[in-house]
């Protein structure tokens, strides 16, 4: 035999029936049924009214919210996050702002709750802290003092062809200027979409990138072809340190937002692919607010160069000393009667030789230094990272420093040393 099941409906209709009968006084059916008097009588009086209805439970939620946030506002924010997906609740916020200054909006905490009640809001798994390994490499000041530049990896789009996104962006705005989907890692293609930025936003001082082809090459001055394009622009190159990435971390922090945007999952083909990063640069341009400028949007701080690019690139000039020689199409120079490899790069270009002590001479292009001329040796040392450049058996010879991270050979300059080591920079051994 099963035991007998209960329930408070069922409990309070006997009650009831007993309190009905009159067989025992209210203090004992009370103490029966371990209930107050109080408890009884409001069930008699429930009773009364509602019937059987009326000893059922009833809600314990108040009556009213007063600190409940609107139902409109929490529709305002559910359609922000709709038309963005991937933005959390200090975007939101910034949008809603931006868009209705008037209004009172809630804080953030009350949007991330409102976007966690309507289950929108993935929890992240706990995040390895991550040691800083060098600062930023550049810090400007103005638009189009630094440009970056960079290759996003390449990936597979849906119908299967490889996609190579070239991106460039303003460093100061954080602007994004290209972001082509189709381009190989060709001296040829990376020019063309570069002259494309040049005639529509002008020239920009410098332009930072990594030390891979075709920006970069293992030559004198990690000078490529492009890089020796760029310099009679009037563009300077510059380089980070190999294996420091976090040196642009800017662009590749653009690069994780460019991917969680258009490439998760990739589109079916290239030109959809391409269509996705368009409409993207258009949201992180003018709608994305970014958390660097103030919650801001980047085309608010982004203006045009006033450099325009030139229809036809002039030979270099050099000041009075610097004796000039034309590079021939095998990458090398005539030198004190000898024959003196400078590189490929640089071939049908004019380059600097000036004089810093006798049997030393430094080499020059465009105010790019490329090292070091030894005419014992008839070679051509190149610049460590760090502008330095040491003569076996002398004394080291410093090249021109004029600006941040420019004139020191297009490259950074070396860490500080490590704490503890005495302020202490490696000698020259």
């Amino acid at each position: 035999m099963a035991w007998a099941e209960t329930n408070p409906v069922d409990e309070r209709l006997r009650f009831l029936a007993q309190a009905q009968r009159g067989d025992k006084s209210m203090v004992e059916l009370c103490l029966e049924y371990g209930v107050s008097r109080k408890t009884g009588y409001k069930l008699l009086k429930r009773y009364a009214a509602e019937g059987p209805d009326g000893l059922r439970d009833r809600s314990r939620a108040p009556r009213s919210h007063p600190n409940q946030t609107p139902p409109e506002t929490e529709a305002a924010i559910l359609r922000v996050r709709k038309q963005h997906p991937t933005w959390g609740s200090k975007k939101i916020l910034a949008v809603l702002e931006a868009s209705a200054p008037d209004e009172f909006w809630p804080a953030r905490s009350t949007i991330d709750a409102v976007l966690k009640r309507a289950g929108l809001v993935n929890p992240r798994g706990r995040t390895r802290r991550r040691v800083e390994r060098s600062r930023p490499s550049v810090e400007p000041t103005r638009p189009n003092e630094f440009w970056t530049m960079d290759y996003k990896g390449h990936f597979r789009v849906g119908d299967g062809t490889r996609c190579d996104p070239l991106t460039v962006n303003d460093a100061f705005s954080r602007c994004s200027l290209l972001c082509k989907g189709m381009v190989r890692p060709r001296l040829e293609g990376v020019r063309k979409q570069l002259e494309g930025c040049f005639l529509q936003f002008g020239l920009p001082e410098a332009i930072l990138s990594d030390n891979g082809p075709p920006f970069a090459s293992r030559g004198l001055g990690g000078l490529s072809r492009l890089g020796v394009w760029l310099l009679r622009l009037g563009v300077k190159p510059v380089f980070i340190q190999p294996g420091h990435p976090e040196q642009n971390g800017r662009h590749e922090r653009f690069h994780a937002t460019l991917k969680c945007e258009t490439a998760s999952p990739p589109k079916g083909s290239i030109a959809a692919q391409q269509r996705a990063f368009n409409d993207f640069r258009v949201v992180y341009n003018e709608e994305r607010p970014h958390e660097a400028l103030g919650m801001d949007v980047p085309a608010a701080h982004y203006d045009f160069s006033t450099r325009e690019m030139p229809s036809k690139l002039a030979d270099p000039e050099y000041q009075a000393g610097i004796e000039v020689r034309r590079v021939r199409r095998d990458g090398s120079m005539k030198w004190r009667s000898r024959m003196v490899f400078v590189g490929e790069a640089l071939g049908g270009e004019l380059v600097g030789v000036e004089p810093v002590e006798d049997g030393i001479q430094r080499v020059s292009f465009a105010g790019h230094v490329l090292g070091v001329l030894h005419e014992r040796s008839g070679t051509i040392a190149p610049l460590p990272a760090g502008g330095v450049t040491h003569v076996p058996g002398q004394r080291c010879y410093p090249c021109t420093r004029v600006g941040p991270s420019i004139e020191q050979n297009g490259r950074l300059p070396p860490l500080p040393p490590p704490e503890g080591s005495g302020g202490r920079a490696t000698q020259h051994q």
